[in-house]
């Protein structure tokens, strides 16, 4: 009733098609918020509520209008009596063509993507087309993970994953994992979940598993690596999120693993690279060359990481979390100290602006409230903008 009550005032309202499909994603959002925040769906309060979190999450005010129009038309519907709903709508109880998109909660930050997300159909109806999926718009996992999910069969059951999702971000976080893992495991599970038909998680089993990572070799010719990452997100998702173990997971076809060779530069062509840089990306890339440090390693470096006396730099939380030292290069003494110096007049003027500080990790800012503001736990690389934090309306600065 809700998705044809709902269908039919948006042609009524003349909203056209591309359109229908953005108000659509905004009644399940807004749904959502509700199921989630405990909110009465009837009630314009909590429309009031879904759009200030709207403004908390950067949405523009095209967007914020267009959602906010979206679930009026669906208040008026209740208020004309179209259709009974509960005063919390349960996720599971949402047509099935709203649900495809229940997981792809990355909303549109800039006008340019917004012709791309209008081209967006919902998942369910594409494959069930034939359609390959589209890739999922995120900064944070490369889009070679992406794959499509169109040859499979059989109707979708429309079951809700949205608390499986939330859980799984709750485990990975407990662990400390690094937010990359995150993104990398929800990418997985949402591939994982539009493969099963969105069939109930309490019924998933280890054939579909199998079926799975068999299909990523065979139909999708993944290499070696990811087929892995894939097993290892679908590993973690029952065993901490499902609360089952896999067992044995045999008979499934393994990508072949190539050999690879790396590409090795010569010293002559570093040096050419390096001279094309300014700074201080220069200095970044001298630092990751010389020291043999990871991109984000390198970033997270603070004033207190150098020690010209010891003539070390001390990576912390590096990978696995792990604290380690490297030799500080002795070529680079100049550029580190310039470095320090234009870090040091940052600061100052910040102070002066009375900014509320960096972003420490878990929670420091609460354990030494000072530290924040203090010169040696400055980025080494700085931002060149500060970071407004919605919660406590502060600026702060990020590396």
């Amino acid at each position: 009733a809700l998705q044809a009550c709902f269908e039919t005032c948006l042609a009524a309202k003349n909203i056209s098609d591309n359109l229908r499909v953005h108000y659509k994603k905004w009644l399940r959002f807004y749904l959502d918020f509700c199921s989630k925040y405990h909110r009465d769906t009837n009630k314009t309060e909590s429309l009031a509520d879904f759009q200030q979190k709207l403004r908390e999450k950067g949405q523009t005010e095209i967007q914020q209008k267009q959602a906010g129009h979206a679930v009026s038309l669906y208040l008026d519907l209740l208020q004309a009596g179209e259709f009974v709903t509960p005063s919390v709508v349960s996720p599971a109880s949402v047509p099935h063509e709203v649900v495809a998109v229940a997981e792809i909660k990355l909303p549109l930050q800039d006008p340019a993507r917004e012709e791309q997300q209008a081209q967006l159909v919902p998942l369910a109806q594409k494959i069930s087309r034939g359609v390959s999926r589209q890739s999922l718009h995120t900064s944070e996992v490369p889009q070679s993970r992406v794959v499509a999910v169109d040859d499979q069969v059989g109707p979708v059951t429309g079951a809700s994953w949205v608390s499986q999702f939330t859980r799984l971000a709750e485990e990975i976080q407990v662990r400390h994992y690094s937010p990359k893992t995150l993104a990398t495991y929800r990418l997985w599970l949402r591939q994982f979940q539009a493969f099963t038909r969105s069939k109930p998680p309490e019924s998933l089993t280890t054939a579909d598993v199998k079926e799975f990572l068999t299909w990523l070799a065979v139909k999708k010719e993944v290499a070696a690596s990811t087929q892995n990452q894939a097993f290892n997100a679908l590993l973690f998702f029952y065993r901490h999120v499902l609360q089952k173990e896999f067992g044995k997971v045999e008979g499934v076809v393994r990508a072949k693993r190539r050999p690879y060779i790396p590409v090795v530069l010569s010293r002559e062509e570093i040096e050419e690279i390096l001279s094309h840089l300014a700074p201080p990306f220069d200095l970044v890339v001298k630092l990751l060359y010389g020291c043999g440090l990871r991109l984000f390693e390198c970033l997270n470096l603070r004033v207190q990481c150098l020690n010209f006396d010891a003539g070390k730099i001390t990576i912390h939380d590096g990978k696995g979390k792990k604290d380690r030292t490297v030799p500080l290069p002795a070529a680079l003494l100049s550029e580190l100290k310039m470095q320090l110096k234009t870090v040091k007049e940052l600061h100052q003027r910040d102070l002066a602006r009375n900014y509320a500080g960096v972003f420490l990790v878990t929670a420091l800012d609460k354990k030494y409230p000072n530290a924040a503001r203090e010169f040696i736990w400055q980025w080494l690389f700085p931002a060149q903008d500060l970071t407004r934090v919605p919660e406590t309306r502060e600026y702060k600065r990020y590396h």
